[in-house]
């Protein structure tokens, strides 16, 4: 007996072109969601449960409530010294990287003479790991055979002791940001090269001076750029740790405590993993907060090309 042959329309749909596309997608996304899930996410969720606990890494954590978030506001000056240096970096850092950046990008955006090698030669020192340049500046800034101290020496000027001067520790700090302005050198080198040339040939024929055309051109239709530079300028101000960790250890007198290497003191050497991730996320609403800020003033200063507003 033969089993009879199944009708068309007895056989499984075809999947459309669109739900194989979806499908598709799902399948190259998977192994980011699945890494986000458990590297990302899941440590995030756990970490909001040790805030409210306290745990030394050896026993069980111990529910505490809020009371390491209690600690952190109003028990413990540390958090306010290391909030308050790692403040004073972000803001002074930032902007200036932003402006010398900007000012970099500028001289290599005209038509000179080897040109490709001043780009790579500013651009080297951003892809330079982090411990690596901590420790090559831990040695400019010796006060006894440093080569800061031997320029300055050259006219009569005798340097500070630097990182061991809690005056000048976080200042030397600040100087060794400016060493990896090659990487926004290079956004900024894009945004430049997006300014329409006609914008400058008319102001030019109006009689505008460069400084005018530099003021009411070049910085609005880059605005974008620099906004974008000091929100990702800021975030990782706000997280500096390496460079504390390897040269001054947040010395001398917690002059260069930034939070998170006080927050790594508190998980790591001193084994309250409960307060650290209180600590962490307290970090986590202060940046928060100073990035809604600064999204929020975009409007006042930060121009679209085709938006009717500044």
């Amino acid at each position: 007996m033969t089993t009879p042959a199944l009708s068309p329309t007895a056989r499984a749909p075809r999947l459309t072109y669109r739900a194989r596309e979806e499908i598709a997608g799902w399948l190259l996304a998977g192994p980011w969601i699945l890494g986000f899930l458990l590297f990302t996410a899941g440590p995030m969720i756990a970490s909001i449960w040790l805030s409210l606990t306290s745990w030394d890494l050896l026993g069980s954590p111990k529910f505490v409530g809020l009371a390491n978030y209690v600690r952190m506001l109003t028990d413990d000056p540390s958090v306010w010294q290391s909030l308050r240096v790692t403040t004073v970096y972000a803001f002074v850092s930032v902007p200036l990287t932003v402006g010398l950046g900007l000012f970099v990008a500028m001289l290599l955006n005209e038509n000179v003479r080897l040109q490709g090698v001043f780009r790579t030669t500013y651009y080297l020192p951003s892809v330079v790991s982090g411990v690596a340049v901590a420790l090559l500046w831990r040695w400019l800034f010796s006060p006894d055979f440093g080569l800061i101290n031997a320029f300055l020496s050259v006219f009569g000027i005798r340097g500070p002791a630097w990182l061991s001067d809690s005056h000048w520790a976080l200042p030397a700090l600040i100087i060794m940001s400016i060493w990896a302005v090659g990487s926004g050198m290079v956004i900024y080198l894009a945004g430049l090269q997006g300014v329409p040339t006609a914008l400058y040939e008319a102001a030019e024929l109006d009689g505008a001076s460069s400084r005018q055309r530099f003021w009411n051109i070049t910085v609005p239709m880059i605005s974008p750029v620099i906004f974008f530079q000091a929100i990702i300028g800021i975030i990782g101000a706000l997280q500096v740790f390496t460079q504390a960790f390897i040269m001054t250890d947040g010395g001398p007198k917690e002059a260069t405590l930034f939070y998170l290497l006080y927050l790594y003191r508190n998980g790591w050497v001193y084994l309250k993993m409960g307060y650290a991730s209180a600590l962490a996320w307290g970090l986590f609403i202060y940046i928060m907060v100073l990035t809604l800020l600064i999204l929020r003033s975009s409007s006042a200063w930060v121009y679209y090309e085709g938006s009717t507003r500044r």
